[in-house]
């Protein structure tokens, strides 16, 4: 009949949500072909690759889009939610703490010190913004 999902009582209304937003992800454009260049990275959507000082580094399609999509939007903030929002485009519940696992691996990938973040930064309280060297 055209169903895409389903949820069984009881339910909980953030769950609902989730997987009523994960549906809504389907319909939206993917990645542009716009190559970003900011400091030492390289990221370009089309390709979807990533280059690090010059040299190409592997990642995940969701840390990809990920940093694609904080680099496409440079000094704003976001919270874990709206990253989510915006990035996972599964089917899978994800909890906003999983936003903090990506952020890590990405900073180990792309930073010189992972510890001191120039790209991936932190807003305390606020969520994560991508920050180009100046």
């Amino acid at each position: 009949l055209g169903a895409d999902d389903y949820v069984t009582k009881p339910f909980s209304p953030r769950e609902l949500v989730a997987r009523v937003r994960a549906v809504l992800r389907r319909f939206e454009k993917p990645l542009g072909p716009a190559k970003i260049k900011a400091g030492d990275l390289e990221i370009d959507g089309g390709a979807m690759s990533l280059a690090v000082r010059g040299k190409p580094v592997t990642t995940t399609a969701t840390e990809f889009r990920l940093i694609h999509y904080l680099a496409s939007h440079p000094g704003k903030v976001f919270t874990r939610e709206q990253l989510l929002d915006a990035v996972w485009r599964d089917l899978a519940f994800v909890t906003p703490r999983s936003v903090d696992v990506y952020v890590r691996r990405l900073r180990e990938k792309i930073e010189r010190e992972p510890e001191s973040p120039v790209y991936l930064r932190t807003v305390r309280g606020a969520g994560y913004k991508f920050e180009a060297p100046k």
